[in-house]
């Protein structure tokens, strides 16, 4: 399919839905709840209902919040809200009240999704007053709350009579498809505006790079990122325009369970996920003795030496394709045995684990991207991976660095801007170029990060931290006159404290107490696990303050590595 010819991604869908010669064929379905297969056919049913109960309440632009975990109704909701001609604002579920309440003020949505009970009691209290929210639909049943306020979908489903329309969709690829929001580094969440040709032009990208692994046969994908996060929301239109079978985990918990009920093909994680793949299976190789220890040593051996694109003896290469029979074949059964790549996005994957799963026949593609670039600007190829570098821009993406080593991307992936931020917008968007606030270079056309300029402590499982609005939390508490928040790759976040003046005789637990006071102001991803204090205060005098008295990150982190490293 020519995405380049697609106006938006519901043409996308409903051209796909044309092309399935068996229209009752499963396009949807649930781990959690193996009731929930959903054909073709009657997603498509569900969407022309639900866009046209949603469009009762919306015009086109409206914005519509969307709070759920992974579940097929996300994607009957997604696809149904921009069918309605409204505007999908993703939201997390592991946001706490007041972030929230800072998304819906500042994008007042018409109308509210959310999954269940749990969720909407986060929500409850926040939309008491809002006149601009018309209507609410959720997936399940809410206690305690007037049947008549809400709509419920399954509900609707299963109550309305569905007619085959001619659906007429007035979207281009330049109206926004999502509102997507992000952590600023002043710790205000950002909405950034993708389009619908912004999001096809990185499905085009990644069918260039997957071309060889799709087959004619359903291509199999488990997803469990969220799909509030820009990398996911964009994989599952990559699913549709390969016309992939969607299965949805349960938790990372029971990822490689999930994985040997569904054989997945291709799966797209974060570098966590991978890190602890790369623990588990190591830790099971250390354990081997005897020919099953020869055996582990050779395929290590010679995987590392294919992936670093050494040149193998010829009796290496009768060795190597032993080891795939006998070892390789092994470790793959052990996740679903269908498994022909793992993909890598929301963060930095550590080099050693890249090489490591790509050593022992689990191809694992590094790619780069932001939130703001629909997400993905870069990517390895399957046919010529290169561990240490992010791989080649997507197709239509120009990448240049500038003088100062800063990554610049232009095309229509780059996002429209930031809702109802144009200050922020003009920061990062210059004459057509979007500023990432990453340092680069380009080896043989790939290209590998080198650092970052902006002060986002990115996470293994692809979460964006502000290390500012944490910290600000900490010193406005009273107890603590500076702090300094480290976690950038990391399991979780730990913090250097200074102690306030006559807070410095207080005993360790009172110290913990105050800690765990802050922790329940922020979203659990923003959590302070451990921490360390010091005496002596950051100032411009001893280098570690800006002459507008910043923190100067970098020094201060690289004095107190050694400290930070020990709490993990």
């Amino acid at each position: 399919m020519n995405l380049n010819n697609i106006n938006n991604l519901l043409e996308l869908f409903f051209k796909q839905f044309e092309n399935q010669k068996d229209k009752k064929k499963i396009l949807l379905s649930s781990l959690k709840d193996k009731s929930k297969n959903i054909s073709w056919e009657q997603a498509l049913k569900f969407i022309s209902i639900l866009s046209k109960e949603i469009k009762k309440n919306v015009n086109k632009g409206d914005r519509c919040l969307l709070v759920s975990e992974n579940r097929p109704e996300w994607f009957i909701s997604d696809l149904s809200i921009m069918l309605s001609g409204a505007i999908t604002v993703p939201t997390y579920t592991t946001y706490v009240e007041k972030d929230y309440e800072y998304i819906i003020n500042d994008c007042t949505p018409s109308v509210i999704f959310v999954s269940n009970n749990e969720q909407f009691i986060k929500l409850k209290n926040i939309i008491n007053n809002k006149k601009f929210i018309k209507r609410i639909f959720s997936f399940e049943k809410l206690n305690d709350f007037d049947e008549k306020k809400y709509v419920n979908i399954n509900n609707l489903f299963l109550e309305t009579t569905y007619t085959n329309d001619n659906f007429k969709i007035e979207l281009t690829r330049k109206d926004p498809a999502c509102i997507i929001y992000t952590s600023g580094t002043q710790g205000n969440p950002k909405g950034v505006i993708l389009s619908h040709g912004g999001i096809l032009n990185n499905c085009e990208g990644a069918i260039e790079i997957l071309k060889p692994l799709i087959t004619k046969d359903q291509t199999r994908f488990l997803t469990w990122l969220p799909l509030s996060h820009s990398y996911e929301h964009t994989v599952q239109f990559v699913q549709i325009t390969v016309s992939a079978r969607i299965y949805y985990a349960e938790s990372i918990d029971k990822l490689i369970k999930n994985m040997n009920e569904c054989s997945p093909e291709i799966m797209t994680a974060v570098p966590r996920f991978y890190q602890n793949l790369y623990q588990k299976i190591n830790s099971s190789f250390n354990k081997a003795t005897g020919l099953k220890k020869i055996l582990v040593r050779k395929m290590l051996n010679l995987g590392y030496k294919k992936i670093k694109k050494e040149n193998l003896s010829f009796i290496e290469k009768i060795q190597d394709n032993i080891i795939d029979k006998i070892v390789r074949k092994k470790i793959k059964a052990q996740f679903g045995g269908s498994l022909k790549t793992f993909v890598s996005g929301g963060g930095a994957l550590d080099k050693e684990v890249g090489f490591f799963l790509n050593a022992i026949g689990l191809p694992t593609l590094q790619g780069y991207g932001l939130t703001e670039t629909s997400p993905v600007v870069s990517c390895n190829p399957i046919t010529d991976i290169r561990v240490e570098t992010v791989g080649l821009p997507f197709k239509g993406n120009t990448v240049k660095i500038a003088e100062d080593g800063e990554i610049l991307v232009k095309g229509e992936n780059v996002m429209l801007g930031y809702w109802n931020n144009k200050h922020e917008t003009d920061k990062v968007l210059k004459n057509g170029w979007l500023y990432t606030g990453d340092i680069g270079i380009f080896e043989n056309n790939y290209l590998r990060i080198t650092d970052r300029k902006k002060d986002i402590i990115i996470t293994p499982g692809g979460d964006n931290i502000s290390p500012i609005k944490i910290e600000n939390e900490l010193v406005h508490s009273g107890f603590f006159d500076q702090a300094v928040v480290y976690g950038e790759n990391k399991p979780y976040l730990t913090a250097l404290l200074v102690l306030n003046d006559e807070k410095k005789s207080l005993s360790k637990d009172k110290i913990e107490q105050e800690i765990e006071n802050v922790n329940k102001r922020l979203s659990k991803i923003e959590n302070i696990k451990k921490y360390f204090t010091i005496e002596e205060k950051f100032s411009i005098e001893n280098g570690m303050l800006t002459p507008t008295l910043k923190f100067k990150r970098f020094k201060i982190i690289e004095k107190y590595k050694n400290s930070f490293e020990k709490l993990y």
